[in-house]
């Protein structure tokens, strides 16, 4: 086995085959090693959580937690800090050797669950477990598949457990998966039957956020949210996590500091319950991608509660502070567990400290049409297609990156008829929501549902369409699924739409890499899944004739 990287989990990586000398995204070679190595020892523990399951013994929520943060740690743009990644390693392997006691049989698991390495052994282990241990590139490519669904899944179920909602079908679900992708006793059917039912658990995952956020913050509301700046200091907090952000408005009352969201956090302002602080006053730049600009016009401290996290420039990484499963060397890290308080005095005094945030541009931008919100407009929204007002609604979730593939995106959205309704969740709107598509009777040509993980409001509002027109089948609806991605979050969301049955999803800017050509086959003849092409061919297969 090779001692160099290889990584293919999203979609910017080399050539569209994998990273083998350093990440595109910036993760270095040593840090994708013991990447590879947390994975590893997390499937052995969740191997050992699984024969426990099965002999009817329950697992400490201590351990769940951690299994969920250590998968979520390794979603791109995430964690680069080396040192965090090996304490979670040894973390790892002690829950692990504690819980082996209570193992009937410890002869029927798996190497993984029975290796105790030391730190000084890390590294020559890391080179002999990574992707590309599993020959077989079709099992490998399912396996990885799987992995990356729980990835997702497991992110989802993170955030929800920080407002105390868990479910403890997820964690064993969970468990078995990562267990099963050790089993070589899996046949390629076995394998494509698990991808299905990640997705199905995927959905439950994100019905449990929704969940969770909706009791926690209140249901979102149509919202207009400034993208200028203020005279005062400021703290930008970027990444996913609600609860964060809550304990950090909390804090930052009467202090003379202002709180800006930035990318995929933006959908905050959509929340009820976020309103009722006035320092909380707009979203400060644009998608994950521009932070190297866009931080450094900033000028106060940048909270990075989950991925995704560029590289940080000199001049402002001091700036640059990191929470839950995010960290890069050199950044301070506010520690907290999952539920547990946290204390952001430092990153407060710092802000006091810095100018007020450079202006980027004026205006609003107007999001908060989450399924409950969709829903109360339902007469209007049914009315629109039954009458031909609106012919057609485009599903474009999912994720924005640098490569200037992205610009599709705009110049697709631009293109559309002007009869039709861009529906949308993630930081892949960055490319369109600041266009001027206008409205049909009313209703914005682009509906922005919130994070990427409130894709699930445009399942559900796809489903609520479904029976108000009467339909047998969701893929009857006047609905296109034209979906970009860049990491694992938006793999589970792909299982869940599958779950569903929603077909002929277009997905790019490119395939994943990580799906071998005889997996891609299998989802191309079942469900439909096609990549992009050019917006004129594009536009072309959508609309035909009735393409303006």
């Amino acid at each position: 086995m090779k001692n160099n990287m290889f990584c293919f989990q999203c979609q910017e990586t080399a050539g569209c085959t994998g990273c083998t000398i350093s990440g595109v995204c910036g993760k270095k070679p040593d840090v994708a090693a013991m990447q590879d190595l947390l994975i590893y020892v997390t499937k052995g523990l969740a191997a050992v959580c699984e024969s426990l399951r099965n002999d009817g013994k329950e697992i400490p929520s201590s351990v769940c937690h951690l299994i969920i943060e250590n998968l979520f740690t390794t979603i791109t743009n995430a964690n680069f800090d080396k040192e965090a990644i090996i304490s979670r390693i040894s973390a790892s392997i002690e829950a692990r050797r504690k819980l082996s006691g209570c193992v009937r049989n410890t002869d029927m698991l798996p190497e993984a669950a029975l290796w105790y390495g030391n730190e000084s052994e890390y590294a020559q282990k890391a080179a002999l477990v990574g992707v590309l241990s599993t020959e077989d590139e079709d099992i490998r490519s399912l396996r990885e598949l799987t992995v990356y669904g729980l990835k997702g899944l497991a992110a989802y179920a993170k955030h929800a457990a920080e407002l105390g909602k868990e479910d403890p079908e997820l964690y064993a679900f969970l468990c078995r998966a990562l267990a099963a992708t050790l089993d070589d006793s899996l046949s390629a059917q076995d394998l494509t039957a698990l991808v299905l039912e990640t997705g199905g658990y995927g959905v439950k995952a994100m019905a449990l956020l929704d969940s969770a956020n909706t009791e926690a913050y209140g249901h979102p509301e149509i919202t207009k949210v400034s993208i200028s700046a203020g005279q005062r200091p400021g703290i930008l907090i970027s990444g996913h996590d609600l609860r964060d952000l809550e304990m950090l408005l909390e804090q930052t009352k009467d202090t003379g500091v202002d709180i800006y969201t930035h990318s995929e956090m933006l959908p905050a302002h959509y929340y009820p319950a976020f309103k009722k602080y006035p320092h909380f006053v707009g979203n400060y730049g644009n998608a994950w991608w521009k932070q190297n600009e866009e931080f450094e016009r900033f000028g106060g401290p940048i909270l990075m509660t989950t991925n995704c996290i560029v590289p940080p420039k000199a001049s402002y990484q001091d700036r640059l502070y990191t929470t839950g499963a995010a960290g890069y060397p050199g950044c301070r890290h506010i520690p907290g567990g999952i539920g547990a308080p946290k204390d952001f005095t430092a990153l407060i005094e710092h802000a006091k400290k810095c100018p007020p945030p450079e202006k980027l541009e004026d205006g609003t931008i107007t999001g908060g049409f989450a399924h409950n919100q969709v829903l109360a407009l339902a007469d209007s929204i049914v009315e629109a297609v039954r009458s031909g007002a609106v012919r057609r609604f485009v599903v474009m979730a999912g994720c924005d990156g640098r490569f200037a593939s992205r610009s599709y995106y705009t110049d697709f959205a631009k293109a559309l008829p002007e009869d039709t309704v861009i529906l949308t969740a993630g930081c892949a709107k960055y490319r369109y929501n600041k266009l001027n598509l206008g409205e049909i009777g009313g209703i914005p040509r682009v509906l922005d549902a919130g994070q990427c993980n409130d894709s699930y409001s445009l399942a559900v509002i796809a489903m609520k369409l479904k029976e108000v027109l009467g339909l047998d089948d969701i893929n009857d609806l006047p609905i296109i699924y034209n979906i970009a991605w860049y990491e694992q979050k938006a793999v589970i969301v792909l299982l869940a739409l599958l779950h569903l049955g929603i077909k002929n999803i277009h997905l790019g800017p490119t395939l994943p890499a990580f799906l071998s050509p005889g997996v891609a086959k299998v989802l191309t003849e079942n469900f439909g899944i096609t990549g992009i092409r050019s917006v004129e061919e594009d536009i072309e297969l959508f609309f035909g004739e009735n393409a303006s």
